[in-house]
């Protein structure tokens, strides 16, 4: 199997500082998982620097097997009953402003998680109501019951990822189907909320096939867009395909404004919950 070298505008610097201390010592001492870590992003640093940090909920072993992702799969823990409280707690001790909550796929629970992810909501609104949440959810196989508990408790951002385009999605999700996605994100925006999805780049999609994700997505009700590099996180997963160059995703954001997308981020270090609390900065 070949493998790219990285090129130069692939490096993200690490940095240690005494909140980024600070913020790795709340997680760990409440037992708390972070897509951060569980998914080797390239902006722990920066982010964790900064007092954020995106929380895992629902334990860190995932029932899916996505190709590009570092989470372990398995047959997970039951869902822990202080784990919301847990998290309201730490995004208080933080002095966060905004928290982003995902989770990973819980397909082995009758309701999916949908219930813990309710409660976990409100229970940070409850101890923290100054803070703006974003909540990045699973497909929950399209149930829009199970959708509808987590849009019932309100956070101020619902996003989902598409990851890729509809053509490489076999190649890339385990289980997810892109057209659910698109439900997914569609019911989500009729519910008027502020209604996000990212995708990566690299994995072998075509330029029409960025372009017309952004059309499906644009169509489905979608107002915040993230376009990142996909960065094969260990030799188990997907090799990268191209490394996408920073004038070819600058391109990419003005094309997707043109569009239509109220905000778009798009370059190599791009995560779906990077610099999230900038997102709210738009009126439905």
């Amino acid at each position: 199997m070949k493998y790219l070298k990285k090129p130069e505008w692939i490096r993200s610097q690490f940095r240690s500082d005494l909140k980024f201390s600070d913020t790795k010592n709340i997680i760990e001492k409440n037992g708390l998982h972070t897509i951060c870590t569980s998914g080797r992003c390239p902006n722990k640093a920066e982010c964790w620097g900064n007092g954020t940090a995106t929380f895992m909920i629902l334990g860190e072993i995932c029932t899916r097997s996505c190709k590009f992702c570092n989470t372990l799969t398995g047959k997970p823990l039951p869902p822990e009953i202080a784990e919301p409280q847990k998290i309201a707690a730490a995004v208080g001790a933080m002095n966060l402003r905004h928290v982003v909550i995902t989770s990973v796929d819980r397909d082995d629970l009758p309701d999916q998680g949908a219930a813990h992810w309710a409660t976990t909501i409100t229970a940070i609104k409850k101890e923290n109501p100054q803070v703006t949440i974003e909540a990045l959810i699973p497909d929950f196989d399209g149930n829009t019951a199970l959708l509808q508990k987590i849009i019932d408790v309100k956070s101020d951002v619902v996003s989902h990822n598409l990851e890729t385009t509809e053509r490489m999605t076999p190649l890339v999700r385990s289980r997810a189907k892109y057209k659910t996605s698109l439900n997914v994100l569609r019911y989500i925006a009729e519910n008027q909320l502020k209604t996000k999805t990212g995708i990566m780049l690299g994995l072998g999609e075509t330029e029409a096939e960025i372009f017309q994700t952004m059309d499906d997505a644009l169509a489905a009700g979608v107002q915040i867009m993230t376009i990142g590099q996909y960065l094969q996180p260990s030799r188990k997963n997907l090799p990268v395909a191209e490394y996408i160059t920073p004038e070819k995703f600058v391109k990419y954001r003005e094309i997707g404004l043109q569009k239509g997308f109220k905000i778009v981020e798009s370059a190599p270090f791009v995560r779906s919950s990077y610099c999230a609390e900038k997102h709210l900065q738009f009126s439905l």
